[in-house]
């Protein structure tokens, strides 16, 4: 495999704007961006352990767009990852995927004190959480 200097020098830069930033280098800068749920049934404030949206054409659309806005830098176009997290393409249908879902989205991931996944607790609501779900379904694979 050849590296251009070009690759390198990008590589490099990208690294020292993220230290010069102060942010912690995982996925890159996870930001995560606001998300308009205009149109879905609010859920209330107990989270709900299952999928209120499946199939649901309204929260399919905004999932779409929360998921390119917060999800896909890491996890990748379409979920289709290219290595750097799982390809949620492969999440289990149903409520079986929902209980490995929502955990991991809502309290994130992190090992030996290294942020695999922030968490969205807090800053997503659960109704833009769940739209994201429903729209993973759609580009579910087996």
């Amino acid at each position: 495999m050849t590296v251009s200097k070009n690759s390198i020098f990008r590589l490099i830069a990208c690294a020292a704007l993220g230290l010069a930033a102060g942010s912690a280098l995982a996925h890159g800068d996870v930001t995560p961006q606001a998300v308009d749920t205009t149109g879905m049934k609010p859920v209330g404030s107990e989270w709900v352990k299952a999928n209120p949206f499946r199939g649901d054409k309204v929260a399919i659309r905004i999932g779409d767009s929360a998921y390119n806005q917060n999800c896909a830098r890491c996890h990748g176009l379409g979920a289709e990852s290219g290595g750097i997290a799982p390809d949620l393409r492969f999440l289990p249908a149903g409520d079986e995927g929902d209980e490995i879902y929502m955990p991991r989205v809502r309290r994130g991931s992190t090992r030996d004190g290294r942020v695999y996944m922030p968490p969205f607790e807090g800053i997503l609501s659960q109704e833009a959480m769940w739209a994201v779900r429903t729209w993973l379904e759609t580009v579910r694979v087996e």
